[in-house]
């Protein structure tokens, strides 16, 4: 069973009091930008690509221990809790690019599936007002926070990506924040010290985690991580799932930093398995128990959790979405739609397909 919880102006989280500040701004933001490209004419994106943030620094000398972890699931009832965003290029005009942005939170309790959908924010990004619009955000998100960490706006092509993290983070951040004695999934790693997740914000969201006795689960769809030559996910042993396999050596090269303790997790008979980041700062038991009760409180179908799985399709955009937006950008903002020639195909043909790049 899955609820829908309506996004309004006071966001349904599973505890009703979070601070709407930054969807605020970027609903604000999204508004602003769009009026600005008014009668622009506007070229659609030849090759649709979503942009996640999967990002991974690779640490140095890594060992993978060669005995597993066995795991037992515990029902004890337990809220589960996960996070993830996505962001789209839609098109092109004169002066930017049109983008949108749009996160998913998710949570597994009493037996039913619940989730909010923040956004689509659409923006109008250009040179002239990428910085206005990133140091709005910025301080939006840190109006929050103890301190800050502002940063230069990255450059046109960067700031979807950038976006999206804000968002994640935020979001993030709500759940830390609200959610007690629970387990919360992020997509992607606990490596912080990069210009999406800069340290200072990643020690802040574990520490409202620490603080609400909750643990943090991240799992990352793929990694580069190898052990002697090899995948470290690839390195599975012939014993019966679940399990955990224990890495060891593991350092990065500043400003890198990892929070986490990097884990192989296996968690049912299919032959997956998937990179696992738990906070350093979390005693082992504590882990220990975490995973167990994800096991006894949601679905792993892949060995992925489900909670997760739905975040990441609830924040995806479809082929139809993207139509809605493009069709609501021309009669909403006056927003000319040309179709100029994709230059790969004029001069290649059918060896004109330039995939992501």
């Amino acid at each position: 069973m899955i609820e829908q919880y309506t996004t309004t102006n006071k966001y349904n989280f599973p505890q009703p009091i979070t601070d709407t500040n930054l969807p605020q701004r970027f609903l604000e933001q999204s508004i602003h930008t769009l009026q600005q490209v008014q009668h622009q004419p506007f070229q659609l994106n030849q090759q649709t690509v979503q942009q996640f943030n999967t990002s991974e620094q690779t640490p140095h000398n890594i060992q993978l221990k060669p005995q597993p972890i066995t795991l037992k699931p515990d029902h004890q009832e337990t809220i589960v809790a996960a996070i993830d965003t996505s962001t789209i290029k839609i098109g092109e005009t004169t002066t930017g690019i049109l983008v949108a942005v749009r996160g998913a939170t998710t949570w597994k309790q009493n037996g039913s599936y619940k989730y909010t959908r923040i956004g689509p924010f659409i923006f109008h990004i250009t040179e002239e007002n990428k910085n206005q619009l990133y140091n709005t955000l910025e301080h939006a998100y840190f109006s929050t926070t103890y301190g800050s960490c502002h940063q230069a706006a990255p450059n046109i092509m960067q700031m979807p990506t950038r976006l999206a993290s804000l968002l994640e983070r935020w979001l993030q951040t709500m759940i830390a924040k609200t959610v007690n004695h629970g387990i919360l999934l992020f997509d992607g790693s606990l490596t912080a010290g990069t210009p999406e997740t800069p340290t200072q914000r990643l020690r802040e969201i574990l520490g409202y985690v620490r603080r609400n006795q909750s643990t943090v689960l991240a799992f990352s769809k793929a990694t580069t991580l190898r052990a002697n030559g090899l995948l470290i996910t690839e390195q599975l042993p012939s014993r019966d799932p679940p399990y955990l396999l224990e890495t060891a050596g593991l350092h990065s090269k500043p400003p890198m930093m990892l929070l986490g303790e990097v884990y192989v997790a296996r968690l049912n008979k299919a032959n997956l398995a998937f990179r696992l980041d738990i906070d350093r700062e979390t005693p082992v038991e504590q882990r220990m128990d975490a995973i167990q009760k994800l096991l006894g409180n949601d679905l792993y179908t892949q060995s992925y959790p489900e909670t997760l799985r739905l975040s990441h399709i609830l924040c995806t955009f479809t082929a139809n979405e993207v139509l809605a937006i493009k069709h609501f950008i021309t009669r909403k903002h006056g927003i000319q739609i040309v179709n100029r020639p994709d230059m790969h195909k004029v001069l290649f043909g059918s060896y004109g397909f330039k995939g992501e790049n």
